[in-house]
Parts: structure tokens; C-alpha cells; sequence
């Protein structure tokens, strides 16, 4: 077996390696290259400051400052730069289209496959086994699924051409594809959202069901509590904060719920705020309510300051004219509208590698001139 195909130690220029074919180009100018494994850092040239650990990591690679461990860890990685793979098959498509220059730089994956489809997107961090599985998997140019975070089993696992999306826990956003700005927090928290934008679960399986026919009418919600507005489907607008709050609503919008299983005896309804009512299944809703900033502001009935009403059946707020008062002199109001979708955004511009270009200049001067040394 030829040194070439089993090298060991230093071989000049700050590069070390330790496998069958580690490193094994025959015409190695980078620097500072770490390669243990079959294969690992196998085809590098010109690059510097990786490391590979594991067979078949980084072994296309001719990028910088990329770190992979794991069997298959960024296998099919060309140009891409500032990457960091841990776990088998571990961002193993990143920059496999090579595009120039390439853009799937910034990647953390760690697990089992996380990020494994990644082709060309990046700023991508992925923490749990199959986190962001899919994300760029169809490596369309100019690829869109950048700035995206999912820590947990499978979370994001779906993600395509998403961008902005945060998930934290277990099949948290699991099934998003293309859908933007959302953040989940909490086991399956987000779970059908497929192409709705800007919502916020915290809580497990809060919002589960957002988004589940995939019309990417379910935008601008946000819950707070276990199973809060878990059944929405396609409403939008709504805040429900408190567990199992705005359970029932499917399609309703511009709703507001405050307080644990506040909503679960009432249809889907729009366009109404609930705060701790009847509505909350316990056969009183809250006892007491007590709201500041009032005794300070003293308004006497008449003009368009008209008396607060109550129906103790249900705990309705109205109003009415006082005794002595005329129609109260304020503009006629209409239905609140249902807001347009949101547009997505721009993704952020590609980092620029000027300072890492500067710096690798520098080292390979020192290189050639350690090469020149040892022949």
C-alpha cells in the first residue's frame, strides 16, 4: 500500500491524517487540515483549516474552515465554507449543486442526517436527528431556506424553501415547507403548518392543527399555552393565551383569549375578545375583575362617553346612552377587515469571506514557504 493511500502524521504544511486516503490529493497547497477516516478530506487541494473525522467526511470538500464528524458527515460539501456537521450523513448534500460562490456557508448540523438534503441555503442551524431533514432539498437556484433554527427530533423536518423559522422540540414545525417567520416552541407546536407565515405557538401542540388544508390563510397567530388554539386551521390574527384557550376556533380571526380553556363552550367566532368568561367550561368563568387606570379618568356621560353595560347571562360588555343623552356623536364603525397574507421577505445577503480570504493568503505564503523547506 502506497503513502498516498495510507497516510499517517504530518505531511507539511500544518495538515494531519490518519486513514486510507485521508488527504490523499497528491497536490495539497492548503493548510491546517485535519483529516481521521477512510476518505475523510479526501479530494482537498487548495483548503484550509478543516477537519474531518469519519469515513467519507468532507471528502469532496475544497472549502474552509469547515468542521464534520460523523461517517458521511458533509460528504458531497465542494466550496462551501464555515460549515460544522456532527452525526452520520450530517449536512451531507451541502453545496453538492456547487454553486459560485457558494452560498451554503454557516451551517450547524448535529444529529443523525440533520440538514442531510441542505444544498445550497445557508445560515442554518439544525440540534436532534432529522432536525431540518429536507430544508433546500430541491436545490433550486437562488435558494431561499436560509436563517432557519430547529433544535429537536425531526423539527423542521419538512422545511423546503422556508426561511426566518424557529423550532424548538420535538416535531415542532415538522411539517412547514415553504412557510416563513414562524416560531414554535414546544413538542409538536406547529405540527401541520405547511405555507402559513408568522405565527407563534409556545406550549406543546399548540396551534397543532394551523394550516392543516395548506391554504396559507392561518397566518399572524399567536398562542401561549399548551393546546391553545389547537384546532386552527385557517384563522388568522387570533391570540389565545392560557391552556387549551381559542380551542375551538377553526377559521375565525382578529380573536383575542385570556385565561385557561378560555372559548372551549362556544363555536368558532370572530372578531371577539374573551378574558377569563363563562366561556371556560367551569360553570362561573372568573369571580372577580379588577382593572387599572380607571379611577384617574373621570368621564362624564354625554357627547361620545356613554354608559358600560353588563349582561350577567354571559358577561357581555355593551354600552347605552345615559337618561338624559342624545345619540352619542361618533363615526359608524364597520367590521374589522381580515389583514392580506404577508409577503416574504428578502433573505439576507451572502457574507462576505474578506476577512477569511485575507487570512488565507497569509498562511499559504507560510505553507509554500515550509514546502520549499522540506524539499
Amino acid at each position: 500500500m502506497s503513502r498516498a493511500q495510507a497516510q499517517e502524521g504530518d505531511i507539511g504544511g500544518g495538515n494531519t491524517v490518519e486513514g486510507f486516503h485521508a488527504l490523499n490529493s497528491s497536490t495539497v497547497t492548503g493548510g491546517f487540515n485535519t483529516g481521521l477516516g477512510w476518505y475523510s478530506g479526501g479530494f482537498i487541494t487548495d483548503a484550509f483549516f478543516n477537519t474531518a473525522v469519519g469515513a467519507g467526511s468532507l471528502d469532496l470538500n475544497n472549502g474552509n474552515s469547515n468542521t464534520a464528524a460523523g461517517t458521511g458527515a458533509m460528504l458531497l460539501n465542494i466550496t462551501a465554507n464555515n460549515n460544522t456537521a456532527v452525526g452520520t450523513d450530517a449536512l451531507l448534500f451541502n453545496d453538492f449543486t456547487v454553486t459560485s460562490p457558494s452560498t451554503a456557508n454557516d451551517n450547524t448540523a448535529l444529529g443523525f442526517q440533520a440538514l442531510f438534503n441542505n444544498h445550497d441555503a445557508g445560515n442554518n442551524t439544525a440540534v436532534g436527528s432529522g432536525a431540518l431533514f429536507n430544508n433546500d432539498s430541491a436545490g433550486t437556484l437562488p435558494a431561499t431556506a436560509f436563517d432557519n433554527t430547529a433544535v429537536g427530533f425531526e423539527a423542521l423536518f419538512s422545511n423546503t424553501d422556508g426561511i426566518f423559522n424557529n423550532a424548538v422540540g420535538a416535531a415542532a414545525l415538522i411539517s412547514n415547507t415553504t412557510g416563513f417567520g414562524n416560531n414554535a416552541f414546544g413538542e409538536s407546536a406547529l405540527f401541520f403548518n405547511a405555507i402559513a407565515a408568522e405565527n407563534t405557538a409556545i406550549g406543546d401542540v399548540a396551534l397543532a392543527f394551523n394550516d392543516f388544508s395548506g391554504a396559507g390563510t392561518a397566518n399572524n397567530n399567536t398562542a401561549v399555552g399548551g393546546a391553545a388554539l389547537f384546532n386552527n386551521d385557517g384563522g388568522s390574527e387570533n391570540t389565545a393565551v392560557g391552556t387549551g384557550a381559542g380551542e375551538n376556533v377553526i377559521a375565525g380571526f382578529n380573536n383575542t383569549y385570556v385565561g385557561d380553556f378560555v372559548g372551549i363552550l362556544v363555536p368558532d367566532e370572530s372578531n371577539t375578545i374573551r378574558i377569563g368568561d363563562l366561556s371556560n367550561g367551569n360553570g362561573a368563568g372568573s369571580l372577580a375583575c379588577y382593572i387599572g387606570g380607571i379611577f384617574f379618568n373621570f368621564q362624564p356621560v354625554g357627547g361620545s362617553v356613554v354608559e358600560v353595560t353588563l349582561d350577567l347571562a354571559n358577561d357581555k360588555l355593551g354600552w347605552d346612552i345615559g337618561p338624559n343623552q342624545s345619540a352619542p356623536s361618533v363615526p359608524s364603525r364597520g367590521a374589522p377587515a381580515r389583514r392580506s397574507a404577508p409577503g416574504a421577505p428578502a433573505q439576507r445577503p451572502t457574507q462576505h469571506q474578506a476577512m477569511l480570504n485575507d487570512k488565507v493568503d497569509k498562511l499559504q505564503a507560510v505553507v509554500q514557504l515550509q514546502q520549499k523547506q522540506i524539499v
